[in-house]
């Protein structure tokens, strides 16, 4: 029998995550219910000695030590799905870590399930558990395409420069006037995390100002490393997976900091799928695999890597993983989990 993946098995230990549900609290936060979660159709027992015409009951599943609520941003008027795990650990003297992941709706289950495992390692490691504090979005299921190309993105945007280098308008068969129109949203969404998430979360919970993450992928990977360039002080590890670099005529290099560039973030982990960049399958129409051809993931993470790593200081702060079998759509997962160790690292 062959081995399961990383994302299958990650999918079997979250079952363990199953709880009793909660009621809501006066404070207007409520259990968070597993994406998907929700009635299933109940079978009749198979064995004739315990047939009932009462079908078993079932219910959604629900997080242990995890709560939701809904905030709107006064930064863009936008509203958000705040999901936060706190470990059931008592606090280091400096306060919990955080661990704050992008696309929350889909991470922050995935995210909350590592930190309970770091938790349950902390005689052995010494490693203080984080608070995981997911940012989603009110209807999103998993992953909410158009709200987090408005809020991963860095602008303005030029209409003409959506798509990849070199390439002219519409080459791609995109609207980019619209794409551009909708995008570019990266600045005001990290001045809500930087004013207004952050502050709250620290207003409801022991947290270490010093120790504080942030994890994304693809746009949200590429609003890592925007912010990293234009807020480093924001957050002290940084966790890029799969960073959209081509955006907008790479403009999010024009950031890059140069040999001045001054003391190093705490750790810097830049990670990618070592199958991203294969050719897409033939059955796609030819706009599209001429479009994911100009779209290329593992030259411009690697350069970016090592770009960082040669700045005076950087060098023993920057990881870059290839992820050995893994595509652009699962590979968050292990990134997610080596980003966990890498923070919970961090000294």
């Amino acid at each position: 029998m062959a081995a399961p993946s990383f994302a299958a098995s990650l999918a079997l230990a979250l079952t363990a995550l199953a709880g009793p549900a909660g009621a809501m609290t006066a404070a207007g936060d409520a259990p968070v219910m597993a994406t998907g979660a929700g009635p299933a159709p109940a079978a009749r027992l198979a064995d004739a000695s315990h047939r009932s015409d009462r079908a078993p009951a079932d219910a959604p599943v629900v997080l242990p030590a995890a709560r939701q609520f809904d905030l709107t941003a006064r930064a863009n008027g936008q509203r958000y799905r705040i999901f936060v795990a706190v470990p059931d650990t008592p606090a280091p003297p400096a306060g919990h870590p955080v661990l704050y992941v992008l696309d929350g709706n889909a991470a922050f289950p995935v995210a909350a399930f590592l930190a309970r495992g770091a938790a349950r390692r902390q005689d052995e490691t010494g490693l203080a558990p984080p608070i995981v504090v997911g940012i989603g979005y009110p209807d999103a299921t998993d992953f909410d395409v158009a709200a987090r190309r408005r809020d991963y993105t860095p602008g303005p945007v030029a209409p003409d420069t959506v798509g990849a280098p070199g390439r002219p308008a519409g080459a791609d068969g995109v609207a980019r006037s619209a794409d551009a129109a909708e995008a570019g949203g990266a600045d005001r969404f990290l001045d809500f995390i930087e004013h207004e998430l952050r502050p709250l979360i620290a207003a409801r919970h022991p947290v270490d100002p010093a120790r504080q993450a942030l994890f994304g992928h693809s746009f949200g990977g590429l609003l890592v490393v925007h912010a990293l360039f234009t807020r480093p002080a924001l957050f002290s590890t940084w966790l890029a997976s799969s960073p959209s670099i081509w955006w907008d005529d790479r403009r999010v290099l024009r950031d890059q900091p140069g040999p001045d560039a001054g003391r190093a973030p705490a750790r810097v982990q830049i990670s990618v799928g070592a199958l991203e960049d294969d050719p897409p399958p033939p059955t796609l129409a030819p706009e599209l695999r001429a479009l994911i051809a100009t779209r290329q993931m593992i030259p411009p993470a690697r350069e970016l890597a090592a770009g960082l790593r040669a700045l005076p200081g950087w060098a023993d702060q920057v990881a870059f993983h290839e992820l050995a079998g893994e595509d652009h759509g699962p590979v968050w997962l292990p990134a997610l989990s080596r980003g966990m160790q890498t923070f919970l690292a961090q000294p």
